[in-house]
């Protein structure tokens, strides 16, 4: 048994937070490599801006300002420079990474990346490519994020549903784009098509506040097109989007330079729901092409594909079966191994 810190200095969550609201995917993937390296028999302590000490699912969690443990055979530190050098006689370190990676090369992290020298870890390879050779790092590994076990129990369905989309991303990440396609060609052509958007500002907790002047004009469009087949449900805990997905039919998404994984997408072909998609970033990582979904280079090959994936039940068929079979065999579980290989615990 290997004893592990963890720390992170963004928003206030603690190991139960996944269970009682919506999170980011940062903030959930936070959670779910905590949690499968207790499961593993590795003794976990969280230091973050949970509000009290507490211990959930066999990881501690304590509040950031009480300190962190100067030792540890392994310390993870979550995205933020102020966390680069602290456990400063850990055996082995990981700074873990989110967003594309140019924000590392600012002087506050590249200085203090070359003093530590910590493996960073990224979720793929279009995430990797976003940090330059000659940045400083003492190593580079890609660990995808892990499946929640709770999206990999879909059974299949003995008929194809009726053609109800799920958007369950950043509103900020082109939902007014989707709209625009669903009001003027997607929905036109399938009249009884509905447009479930579980988004909003209470997946990212305190900061949603400051993100509500860019979000809140987008989900109020989204309301206004409640004639056209779009029902905004806001975002839901991961409980409750289980169900919601085990009723879609497809899962429409432009994709986000931004992004550097996307859970939405991989959470949604693990309940056998195809996708369509547009060829940015990561996207491409997310679907076996042509066959649990379609990345694709336009938005006029997009709408194509939208129709077709909500109109063929032939098609839709093939692709839930292949995202059952295909989608969701890397599980949480599978990226802690990889963490303890990089720490060679």
């Amino acid at each position: 048994m290997a004893r592990i810190v963890m720390t992170d200095d963004g928003i206030a969550f603690d190991g139960a937070t996944l269970e009682e609201r919506p999170l980011g995917g940062a903030e959930t993937s936070f959670i779910e490599m905590a949690n499968a390296l207790a499961a593993r028999g590795h003794e976990v302590l969280v230091c973050n801006k949970c509000e009290a000490e507490r211990v959930h699912k066999g990881v501690s969690w304590r509040p950031l300002s009480r300190g962190v443990p100067d030792s540890a055979d392994l310390y993870i530190a979550n995205r933020g420079d102020r966390l680069i050098r602290l456990c400063p006689d850990a055996r082995s370190t990981i700074f873990w990474i989110h967003n594309p990676a140019g924000y590392l090369l600012k002087w506050r992290y590249q200085w203090k990346l070359a003093a530590r020298r910590p493996v960073i870890v990224f979720s793929g390879a279009s995430h990797a490519s976003t940090y330059p050779g000659w940045a400083f790092a003492g190593g580079r590994e890609i660990v995808p994020y892990g499946l929640t076990d709770l999206f990999c129990h879909a059974e299949e369905h003995a008929e194809p549903p009726p053609p109800r989309v799920v958007f369950t991303s950043n509103p900020m990440r082109s939902l007014d784009w989707l709209l625009d396609l669903w009001e003027s060609r997607i929905r036109p052509n399938v009249p009884n098509a509905e447009l479930h958007v579980f988004a909003g500002m209470a997946t990212y907790g305190a900061a949603g506040a400051a993100k509500a002047g860019r979000m809140g004009p987008v989900l109020d469009r989204a309301a206004a097109l409640a004639g056209q087949g779009v029902i905004l449900r806001g975002p839901v805990p991961k409980s409750q989007l289980v169900g919601e997905l085990a009723q879609a039919r497809a899962l429409l998404y432009r994709g986000d330079i931004g992004e550097t994984f996307c859970s939405a997408v991989a959470e949604a072909q693990a309940m056998g729901v195809p996708a369509v998609l547009r060829d940015i970033a990561c996207m491409r990582e997310r679907v076996v092409d042509g066959v649990t979904g379609h990345c694709v280079p336009d938005d006029e090959a997009f709408v194509s594909a939208s129709l077709s994936l909500l109109t063929d039940d032939s098609l839709w068929r093939r692709m839930h079966r292949a995202c059952l079979e295909r989608q969701r065999s890397w599980r949480w579980d599978d990226a802690a191994r990889d963490f303890e290989r990089i720490a060679r615990l």
